[in-house]
């Protein structure tokens, strides 16, 4: 299933209050970000198509850049290689744990809501936080491409703008399509000042305040 752009403006009061949002009124919302061009997504939305039901059942839903979007949900080699990275993690740093799916408060004044496919943070650092915490635990947050239309601009242009606004030290992309592992790091403004990538095979270091080695030759076997 490839993501959605949905307007906030075409959003029910259950959509916005899974996202932490309804306490704001739909029309400061609207007033606040700038509304996308109408596409694929807005009309399924609009007109009750069964693709919108998809959406409810199965999808994870962002809000960043004044945006709701709909990730796409992830396949067996996706959740396998977020299987071999967890372990990788807790095996070399047994007080952290990779948490899948956990929302964020992201960007300046945490306006906007996240959802990597994994943050590494101390053990239990989410509990008791609810659906969307605040990111200060976080030490990194991984993503592990898809194979949709829209994982080029997400994974690779808008989110580490986004989790570098934030201030997460290291933002981890698994690219399944170029079989590269990306490490961001030093996080500047709206920017990550340093940025290292190997191809599937070779190993990379993930900086302080990681400070794991990992010895990607695995991924070969999850490309698809």
């Amino acid at each position: 299933m490839s993501d959605h752009t949905v307007s906030v403006s075409g959003l029910g009061y259950g959509r916005l209050h899974g996202l932490g949002l309804a306490g704001r009124s739909r029309r400061r919302l609207h007033d606040r970000t700038r509304r996308p061009a109408a596409h694929h997504g807005d009309r399924a939305f609009r007109r009750g198509r069964p693709d919108t039901c998809r959406l409810e059942k199965g999808a994870r839903l962002e809000f960043t850049d004044g945006k709701i979007r709909s990730k796409a949900v992830p396949d067996g080699s996706h959740g396998r290689i977020m299987e071999w990275l967890t372990r990788r993690c807790v095996q070399a740093r047994p007080e952290l744990w990779l948490y899948r799916d956990q929302g964020l408060k992201v960007q300046a004044h945490r306006v906007g809501r996240a959802r990597p496919d994994g943050e590494l943070a101390p053990s239990g650092a989410f509990a008791g936080r609810g659906e969307w915490a605040d990111p200060d635990p976080a030490l990194m947050v991984v993503a592990v491409t898809s194979h949709d239309a829209d994982t080029d601009q997400r994974d690779r242009v808008e989110m580490p703008r986004v989790y570098a606004e934030t201030g997460i030290p290291l933002y981890l992309l698994v690219d399944r399509e170029s079989r590269q592992v990306l490490v961001h790091s030093e996080p500047d403004g709206g920017r990550y000042a340093v940025r290292h990538s190997v191809s599937y095979g070779r190993r990379i270091r993930l900086p302080d305040p990681v400070g794991i080695t990992l010895e990607t030759e695995r991924l070969k076997d999850w490309v698809s």
